[in-house]
């Protein structure tokens, strides 16, 4: 399987920039040949829980459909952030486009406490098929929650991907939990952006890890860009 990670700079509360900008990354993977490409928390509006009430989206918005045509027409699994409305509130959320099935929605389960203000709690999906590979999630936070984890490895991911929006104090504790947790057979990625959110800054860094928890490759922390891994070979294109 090839995976890409999209490490973005969003325009804030501005979807249709970020429709576009989403596009050109699509794009760059599938010339690649990615089988999926993962953005990162809250990309279609940057992470702003201040604004994301009024910038809230529902999984079926004619302006995504889009990504389910790329998806339909190339092969290739989609996964973007965005803040979602559903009848208890706003959750945090990733859409998940696959080819010929309706899209799928991974909702954040355990928020940060600075989240629970503005989010609800979303529902956490199983790892997600892609050809012979199971994918499992965790949005920020969510990462360093023992029992997300717990939960997690009895599905048997093959592949661990964390979407995220991290300052740059948060780089090094999430880069040293994914090491840990490569280290028990998982390839493990992180997928951060770049640019101002929430009063701070992104910190990039979006990097991969092999199954010994030895980092691959990582991107800087202020320029976007793209990695993509082949899980097979462990070869990584950037």
């Amino acid at each position: 399987m090839k995976i890409a990670l999209a490490q973005t700079h969003p325009f804030t509360g501005n979807i249709s920039a970020n429709i576009i900008a989403h596009e050109q990354f699509v794009l760059n993977a599938i010339a690649h040949g990615a089988d999926v490409i993962i953005f990162s928390e809250l990309s279609l509006t940057g992470y702003e829980p201040a604004l994301a009430a009024s910038l809230a989206l529902t999984a079926h918005d004619d302006r995504l459909q889009l990504f389910q045509t790329l998806s339909d027409t190339h092969t290739i699994t989609i996964m973007i952030g965005a803040p979602l409305r559903v009848a208890t509130g706003v959750q945090i959320g990733l859409l998940i486009y696959q080819p010929q099935v309706p899209v799928k929605v991974y909702g954040k389960y355990y928020l940060h406490a600075d989240e629970e203000p503005w989010f609800v709690p979303g529902v956490n999906l199983p790892p997600v098929l892609i050809g012979d590979s199971r994918v499992g999630l965790a949005i920020c936070y969510e990462l360093s929650v023992d029992e997300h984890l717990k939960k997690l490895l009895p599905e048997k991911p093959d592949v661990y991907v964390a979407s995220v929006a991290k300052f740059s104090k948060g780089i090094a504790p999430s880069y040293n939990r994914l090491a840990e947790i490569a280290k028990t057979g998982l390839h493990t990625l992180f997928v951060n952006a770049v640019g101002t959110a929430d009063n701070g800054v992104c910190a990039g860094g979006s990097a991969i890890w092999n199954k010994n928890g030895e980092l691959l490759a990582k991107l800087d922390d202020a320029q976007e860009g793209i990695l993509i891994l082949d899980t097979e070979t462990e070869t990584v294109i950037k």
